[in-house]
């Protein structure tokens, strides 16, 4: 499955947003995300709130790559 960012022409009708295509469940699951993140970096007053994310982003690829080649093995 393809990920696709929203679009800002959201909808709440149905199971799907018109707009991006994804899920209400899913995109639900991304704010969790999101405001968890922004949360943690807020409590911890960064000053460089895109070197965070950035390094999370990577670690993220990171271990998505790492299980990709566990279940190909």
């Amino acid at each position: 499955m393809k990920f696709n960012p929203c679009i800002d022409q959201c909808t709440k009708e149905g199971t799907h947003c018109a707009g991006c295509g994804r899920s209400h469940e899913e995109i639900a699951g991304t704010k969790q995300i999101v405001q968890a993140a922004l949360a943690f970096i807020q409590a911890r007053d960064y000053d460089n709130p895109d070197e965070f994310v950035a390094a999370i982003g990577k670690s993220i690829l990171k271990k998505l790559q790492k299980a990709k080649e566990a279940n190909q093995a």
